[in-house]
């Protein structure tokens, strides 16, 4: 279940299925991994083919879930809850 976001855009694409602060060709994909994540209830439920699924480096730990060219969704993950959820360039 995703708890709380970092970047607004992406919280409102998820409350209200569209949003003028994330890119149009980012929509539809971002929103079917913000669906997954908030359905999931362990890390595992994440590997899903395409996501590109890994966690990252450092503290506090973090996890990536790939959206499409650079753009990552990036989160914490605590007790079966997504937290802090972002939409960043990685790489």
């Amino acid at each position: 279940m995703i708890k709380s976001f970092i970047h607004k855009g992406l919280s409102e694409l998820f409350e209200l299925g569209r949003s003028r602060r994330i890119k149009h060709n980012l929509q539809s994909r971002s929103l079917r991994r913000l669906d997954v994540l908030n359905q999931a209830e362990s890390l595992i439920d994440l590997n899903v083919p395409g996501f590109n699924f890994h966690g990252l480096h450092g503290t506090p730990k973090r996890y990536i879930i790939h959206v499409n060219g650079p753009w990552c969704i990036t989160f914490e993950w605590e007790e079966g809850e997504a937290l802090r959820v972002d939409l960043e360039q990685y790489h």
